[in-house]
C-alpha cells in the first residue's frame, strides 16, 4: 500500500507535471481538434497513460519499488511491457505529450516532446543503464541483449 501511495505521489509530481501540466499551460486558450484528429489525439493520450500506469504497477508489484529514482525497484522488472522495451514508461510519457500536440495542433509541443526524448535518452544512456548494470549485473546485461531500449527488437532468426 505504501509503495502504491509513493508511486502515485511521484507520478503526479514528476511525469504528471511533464506530460500534463506543462503541455496544457503551453497551449492554454488554444482550441482542440475535432473529428479524426480528436480521435487520434485521444488514442495517443489514453495509450500513453495506460502504458505509464501499467509500468508503475509493475514497478510496485514485481519490482517492489517506485518509479522515483530515490526509491527504485529492488528487483529487475522483466514482465508486462518491459518484455518488449527497456523504457516503456518514458514511451508512455512521450505518447501523452504527443497526444496533446496532436489535440491542439501545436508544433511547440512536438518540439517539447523531442526535447524530453533527448533528456530521457541521455539519462537512460549515462545514468540508468550503468546503474542497472552495477545493481543487477548479468541479469540486466542479458536483458539488454534481448530487449530494445525504446522499441521491440525485430526477430533476427530465419523464418521458414
Amino acid at each position: 500500500m505504501r509503495l502504491g501511495l509513493k508511486t502515485a505521489l511521484f507520478s503526479v509530481l514528476a511525469p504528471g507535471t511533464v506530460s500534463v501540466v506543462v503541455p496544457l499551460l503551453i497551449v492554454r486558450g488554444s482550441p482542440p481538434a475535432d473529428g479524426v484528429t480528436l480521435g487520434a489525439a485521444l488514442l495517443l493520450l489514453a495509450l500513453g497513460a495506460a502504458i505509464f500506469l501499467r509500468c508503475a504497477w509493475d514497478f510496485v508489484v514485481a519490482g517492489r519499488g517506485t518509479p522515483a529514482p530515490i526509491d527504485q525497484p529492488k528487483r529487475l522488472v522483466l514482465r508486462g511491457l518491459y518484455r518488449y522495451s527497456r523504457n516503456p514508461m518514458y514511451v508512455g510519457v512521450l505518447s501523452v505529450i504527443a497526444g496533446w500536440a496532436v489535440l491542439f495542433g501545436a508544433g511547440i509541443l512536438a518540439a517539447y516532446a523531442a526535447a524530453w526524448f533527448v533528456i530521457f535518452s541521455l539519462f537512460v544512456r549515462f545514468y540508468e543503464e550503468p546503474h542497472l548494470t552495477r545493481k543487477f549485473g548479468h541479469e540486466y546485461t542479458a536483458y539488454r541483449e534481448r530487449v530494445g531500449r525504446w522499441l521491440p527488437k525485430r526477430f533476427r532468426g530465419n523464418v521458414s
